[in-house]
């Protein structure tokens, strides 16, 4: 959104998950090259020497069959009438966004595994709160080689762990992680939240909420909303559907949150990950709900 670039959206016809999108959206690492065994003495073209046996292919992972090519025509075309609209045709943001998780994407599950790289970068801030609660800052900034921002404004920290929470931006889904995080210290700024050494567990949530916020929004623009900024007629319409739009994902995030909690009041370093795939597909299942009844007003 702010930080985000023109991107046209995918093309229909990709996997709805892609095969090399893992818990953190990072391509397989390819297994490390089988040094050749020493040849025996044999010489070469010896009658007496066995035949040789072709080594077994390597196991692939299967090639996902290519999604329906108009997955996202119903979504995108809602989307851009609620740009038309400067933000007051809300049913038509409702369609966009259920027809996104139902149709485009597959569902709240196949859509909260299309954040990928989102769900990692999660995971590793939300357990770095965790560590910094528990341990105190400076430790758990100690463990990751940065115990020179102890002490340091928030921003600061946060953007000093910027590499470790989105090691990367090589592809769309770690430039919507890492753009999702750059939004969220922007955030914090503006809300008071100054102290690492007294976060409660009601600011850690903030802070994920946050994230997880500019996350799906960023993901969801990508995808559908390629027209949010140029199709509203002036400035203040456009910061108006995007405003809009941000209330409207950050209501179903705060949601699934408040639910994940009440299943998982006290998080450790060993539930963070569950947790935050937790919540993302019951924040996509949510604003599936809160866009039918949007649709339905």
């Amino acid at each position: 959104m702010g930080t985000s670039s023109a991107y046209g959206g995918p093309g229909g016809g990709t996997p709805l998950v892609p095969s090399w999108l893992g818990s953190e959206g990072a391509a397989d690492v390819p297994a490390a090259p089988v040094m050749p065994a020493v040849a025996d003495s044999t010489p070469v073209g010896d009658p007496a020497a066995p035949p040789s046996v072709p080594s077994a292919p390597p196991n692939r992972p299967a090639i996902p069959a290519p999604a329906d090519a108009s997955r996202f025509t119903s979504a995108r075309g809602n989307f851009t009438r609620f740009a038309h609209s400067g933000g007051s045709d809300r049913a038509s943001l409702g369609r966009a966004v259920s027809g996104y998780v139902s149709t485009s994407s597959g569902g709240a599950r196949q859509a909260a595994q299309r954040m990928g790289a989102s769900r990692g970068a999660g995971a590793r801030l939300l357990g770095f709160l965790t560590d910094a609660q528990a341990r105190g800052a400076r430790e758990a900034l100690r463990s990751l080689n940065l115990e020179e921002l102890a002490g340091r404004p928030i921003a600061e920290v946060f953007v000093g762990l910027a590499d470790y929470i989105c090691p990367s931006a090589g592809t769309v889904d770690e430039g919507i992680a890492r753009e999702a995080f750059i939004e969220t210290i922007i955030e914090l700024t503006t809300l008071g939240v100054t102290d690492l050494d007294a976060f409660t567990p009601d600011q850690m949530q903030t802070v994920f909420e946050l994230y997880a916020t500019h996350a799906i929004e960023a993901r969801l623009c990508n995808d559908i909303g390629t027209k949010l900024i140029t199709v509203p007629t002036d400035a203040q319409a456009a910061l108006r559907v995007q405003g809009q739009l941000r209330d409207f994902i950050r209501n179903g995030v705060s949601d699934a949150l408040t639910a994940a909690r009440a299943e998982t009041p006290t998080l450790t370093q060993d539930r963070v990950n569950s947790f935050v795939d937790s919540v993302y597909e019951r924040a996509f299942g949510i604003l599936q709900a809160l866009g039918n009844a949007e649709a339905d007003q």
